[in-house]
């Protein structure tokens, strides 16, 4: 499992992310990551606000209950075997 870095925008703080799957719908790029690699850990759905060959992404946890809902679907298709709850 991929272990990647986040930096937050507005302070110094880091946040390590371990990512289970990622998907492109509708021109955007979507990546469901834990913060456990082991564990039960908590499960967020980020989407890639970067536009098309930029170096660095730039993601954003989900929010929106319809969208989260749909992508959360995909996911759940893509991982039969990891029991996902948003």
């Amino acid at each position: 499992m991929e272990k990647i870095r986040f930096e937050f925008a507005d302070s110094d703080e880091t946040a390590e992310f371990f990512v289970l799957e990622q998907t492109r719908i509708n021109g955007k790029n979507y990546i469901l990551v834990t913060d456990s690699e082991e564990d039960d850990g908590e499960a967020l759905i980020l989407k890639d606000l970067s536009e098309d060959g930029e170096q660095e992404a730039l993601y954003e946890i989900v929010e929106d209950d319809d969208e989260l809902e749909a992508i959360s679907k995909i996911f759940t298709q893509m991982l039969e075997d990891i029991d996902l709850t948003f």
